[in-house]
């Protein structure tokens, strides 16, 4: 079922060309991934498509009834609602009845004396019956949770922007739609999160279209990519890894037929040259097409950005943090904390919203003072910090002014380079250079700010939450840039893809005040989370089981001495260890073969549902094995 189909769309602003004759459609089976360079048009396009915004030229059509949800990058909520009076506003019937059931209860439990208010709530109590309204309340506040919203009865107006964008989007989700479009669904979500939410898309049943930097969801939950570039869109059928393939081999054969043209032109200049005197109809012909040979151009135009600044010379003292300190009110978010800084330190800051990474780079950075312990420096070090401060951008100055204001200039391996020069290669053009800031998109304020601190010529890099915004084509390269860049690099960052791509260690925030370092990426922190998840729920289930035996043992009069394993308890704990065994094989191929089948979506399904299946086997599997183990003993 194709749910909704676009014919020939056009936008400009001005004499800026976002896209021209754009034609696609997408069906209740498409899981859409749309990507293109900040600036492109991506975010224009989606409020196109959702009747915010209107295009210049084109139609869009709808199936009968397509219901469409949508997700902006900016949500608008009402102030005097709370959390889960958004998610249930202004939807199908039984939304409505649910958030008047809640609104009932809420003012029965400040007149609990109202007679009029106690029929009302019990006459509601029937039609939640009937529209199912409590398992439509259930789903609501759930993931509200799942997304980091436990407080459902939070007022909009006490909340962060980060929490509105999440309450926000649990609306979208709980919603029923045969059509779902996210506008950067994964900024301000924890890593836990966005697993969560993965999983969540990859098993609903209706189209997806969604916009996200995130490069491990993409590959994840998407099996079509459409790549904005050039003013049109290219089709890419398969998921990121897939369109990564693709879009290789489309520049390769853009490239020979470049190559192609460019050789007939030459050979018709050469004719034209010589001047034939046959002036018939065949010559003409001819001109027409040696004319056309040069007015076409299947150049691929290079869209990444190349960073080669040369950075300050770094001595041998970076960074040394010793004893840190610092509160929230009641709230210890540093407790002792000790961290010495290296010169090639490749460094992660993982850990759950709000407890306290950006903090630590704050004090770091001496923008924030500990409360004890102290911060030594080394004094060649030059810090540069890119936060999320990106609002800070003066609307006012244009973007040549702005970068100018750091450098005109910057040493690289071969020489010099201009401002202007480092502007081009930002992707800023001639024209956009002498653009005031207010003109850019959120995306295109990321890149400049990068550019300006880069100008700076930092030899120690924080960044916090720098995939944030960026397009994917940007990070790739700002990754490459890491790789030769001879300071240090401490990143905040729930980009998982990032996270692996750049550091070595991490230091995981793991709640309270407690900062653990851990060798490795990220993939390697999360299957140590995860393993200690699966030992952490076996010992709690056998703690308890050994609590009901102890009970019943006391309850009972016979005294039979220590329990020893029967025949029948042996030969389970020597089948648990060989199913053990096999299930941890199992897994480890089975992430293969999803890597394997990534364009697959149904086959990607079923793997993860035998994912889950095993996991569950394997928890209760080593529960039992601890139990009889202890026994045996």
């Amino acid at each position: 079922m194709v749910v909704l189909s676009v014919e020939n769309l056009s936008k400009a602003y001005g004499d800026r060309t976002l896209f021209e004759e754009v034609t696609f459609g997408l069906s209740r089976d498409d899981r859409v991934g749309l990507i293109g360079v900040n600036g492109s048009g991506k975010s224009t396009l989606l409020r196109i498509l959702v009747g915010e915004e209107t295009a210049d030229d084109g139609r869009i059509s709808r199936a009968n009834d397509a219901r469409i949800e949508y997700l902006s990058q900016e949500p608008e909520l009402d102030s005097a609602k709370t959390a889960l009076e958004v998610v249930l506003t202004g939807g199908p019937e039984a939304f409505e009845v649910v958030r008047v059931y809640e609104d009932a209860c809420d003012r029965l439990a400040q007149n609990p004396e109202s007679e009029e208010l106690v029929e009302k709530v019990s006459r509601l109590s029937e039609e939640m019956d009937r529209v199912d309204g409590w398992n439509l309340e259930s789903e609501a506040k759930t993931i509200l949770s799942r997304l980091g919203m436990h407080e459902s009865s939070k007022p909009v107006a006490a909340m962060s922007g980060g929490q509105k964008k999440r309450v926000a989007l649990a609306r979208a989700l709980v919603r029923p739609s045969d059509l779902l479009i996210l506008d950067e669904p994964t900024n301000h979500l924890d890593v836990d999160v966005i697993a969560w939410l993965e999983g969540f898309l990859a098993k609903r049943s209706a189209g997806l279209l969604l916009i996200t930097h995130d490069r491990y969801f993409l590959d994840r939950v998407t099996n079509l990519i459409l790549e904005l570039e050039d003013q049109t869109i290219y089709r890419h059928r398969g998921n990121y890894s897939d369109f990564l393939k693709s879009r290789e081999k489309r520049r390769e054969e853009m490239q020979k037929r470049e190559q192609k043209r460019a050789q007939l032109a030459k050979k018709e200049l050469e004719w034209l040259r010589r001047g034939p005197k046959a002036r018939g109809t065949k010559a003409k012909a001819r001109k027409q097409r040696a004319k056309e040979l040069l007015n076409t151009s299947y150049e691929v135009e290079e869209r990444s950005v190349e960073i080669d600044t040369v950075e300050r010379r770094l001595g041998k003292k970076v960074i040394v943090v010793e004893d840190l300190e610092k509160r929230r009110g009641d709230q210890p978010i540093l407790d002792g904390f000790s961290y010495r800084v290296d010169r090639r330190d490749r460094l992660g800051i993982v850990g759950p919203n709000g407890v306290g990474k950006s903090t630590l780079l704050d004090i770091i950075a001496g923008r924030l003072e500990a409360d004890s312990g102290s911060v030594e420096r080394g004094q060649t070090v030059a810090i540069g910090y890119y936060d999320q401060q990106t609002e800070s951008l003066d609307p006012s100055i244009r973007v040549h002014d702005y970068v100018t204001e750091v450098a005109n200039r910057v040493p690289t391996s071969d020489g010099w380079m201009t401002a202007s020069q480092m502007l081009e290669l930002f992707l800023f053009d001639k024209q956009k250079q002498w653009t005031y800031i207010e003109k850019l998109s959120g995306g295109e304020c990321r890149r400049l700010y990068l550019l300006r601190i880069l100008m700076g010529q930092p030899n120690v890099l924080l960044l916090d939450e720098p995939t944030n915004d960026l397009d994917v084509d940007t990070l790739a390269v700002l990754e490459d840039y890491l790789d030769d860049f001879e300071g240090a690099v401490i990143a905040v960052s729930h980009d998982r893809y990032f996270l692996d791509r750049t550091v070595d260690h991490l230091l995981a925030f793991t709640g309270g005040a407690e900062v653990e370092e851990i060798p490795g990426n990220y993939s390697y922190y999360e299957e140590l989370v995860e393993e200690k998840r699966r030992v952490e729920a076996a010992e709690a289930r056998r703690r308890e089981r050994a609590k009901k035996e102890v009970e019943q043992a006391s309850s009972s009069n016979d005294d039979e001495g220590p329990r020893r394993l029967s025949y029948r308890e042996k030969q389970e704990l020597s089948e648990l260890e060989g199913r053990i065994a096999q299930i941890e094989e199992r897994l480890a191929s089975i992430d293969d073969e999803m890597v394997e089948e990534a364009s697959d979506y149904e086959k990607v399904a079923e793997l993860d549902t035998e994912k889950t299946a095993l996991n569950e086997e394997l928890e209760a599997g080593m529960e039992r094995w601890v139990e009889l183990s202890e026994l045996a003993e």
